[in-house]
């Protein structure tokens, strides 16, 4: 008897001591309740200025009839939709889910939808590409007879966004009841949203890979003069759109399977990295939608010239405004005098 008692009491004292390491993870949600907020708040304001030059710059000087500024355009509204998102996690993370439960879906609906559009729009062009390049004489580019191609693009975004919005409600944290977060519903539902998140980010980067490797094949082959640019450009691509998002997915993989109970992601420690390791990539994955701009928009000599233009219309005038006050400041002065 004395025996199971003690055996019994030590199970306990170690249960309590593992339970009170495993769960002491303050610290950590201290550290993401300072960072994402000032992270997400550096990407809103990049990603509105660089996604809306896009859309001003298409609407003034370019034609929406070629395929490739349509997807640009399309893309461009997809990463401002994932954008739209950014604001409520980061007062999530300080305040917890203060905007109710039909804004709980909403919100993430809004969200998925720009997070699948903006990777399928991102295939869509590395799909386009390939066709330009490998099949030169294809009217791909023309878009006359692919205007189907992006609608459908945003309703699988939107179907693929469903489960998000529909398995996601406000629920209170077990361990504070007055802290509220917006969350799947159960882990089911939450396996259901990662494992789909994780299917999208493999299937596009499969096709990518595969569309930019005939790419760079079919470039090698030729003597264009312009091959190691070219080069270059597909590399910065892939090599970003990668690096953003692997490290993102390859986590919250490794997250789920500690709720598989998995003995190595149970530790306290593999936990808490595991949750360091998700701020970063995080920060990572999100900043994706700021930097398409660079990439898909200004990084083209045509997008230069007329940002440049943008640009200098608007000091051009600035100038003349501040002209213009000072002769009145003048006028006024000398009136006065007199």
């Amino acid at each position: 008897m004395e025996d199971i008692t003690a055996t019994t009491n030590e199970y306990n004292t170690d249960y309590i001591l593992y339970q009170s390491d495993y769960c002491s993870k303050e610290y950590v949600a201290r550290v993401g309740s300072i960072a994402i907020p000032i992270f997400f708040s550096i990407v809103i304001i990049l990603s509105l200025i660089g996604n809306v030059m896009v859309l001003v710059i298409l609407a003034l000087y370019e034609s929406l009839q070629s395929l490739t500024n349509i997807f640009i355009l399309n893309l461009a509204v997809s990463d401002l939709m994932f954008t739209l998102g950014l604001p409520f996690w980061a007062c999530s993370f300080i305040w917890g889910w203060i905007f109710g439960d039909a804004v709980c879906k909403g919100v993430n609906f809004v969200f998925f939808i720009g997070f699948y559009s903006s990777i399928l729009f991102l295939m869509l062009m590395t799909i386009q590409r390939y066709v330009a390049v490998v099949y030169p004489l294809s009217d791909w580019e023309t878009g006359q007879k692919f205007v189907f191609v992006p609608i459908l693009a945003w309703v699988v975004s939107a179907a693929a966004a469903i489960p998000a919005s529909v398995q996601s409600s406000v629920v209170s944290d077990p361990n504070d009841p007055n802290s509220l977060h917006c969350e799947p519903n159960s882990e089911s539902d939450k396996f259901v949203v990662i494992y789909l998140q994780n299917f999208f980010f493999v299937s596009a980067f499969i096709v990518m890979a595969f569309c930019y490797i005939r790419i760079l094949q079919t470039v090698f082959r030729t003597r264009a003069q312009r091959r190691h640019r070219t080069i270059k450009l597909i590399f910065c691509i892939v090599v970003v759109f990668f690096v953003s998002w692997a490290p993102y997915n390859i986590v919250i993989f490794l997250q789920l399977l500690s709720h598989h109970e998995i003995k190595a992601f149970l530790e306290c420690n593999v936990s808490k990295h595991l949750d360091y390791a998700l701020y970063v990539f995080k920060f990572l994955a999100f900043s994706h939608c700021c930097l398409n701009p660079v990439f898909y928009a200004f990084i083209g000599v045509k997008f230069r010239n007329h940002l440049k233009m943008i640009l200098q219309k608007v000091f051009q005038r600035q100038r003349v405004t501040d002209h213009d006050q000072q002769r009145i400041a003048t006028v006024q002065t000398q009136c006065s005098v007199l």
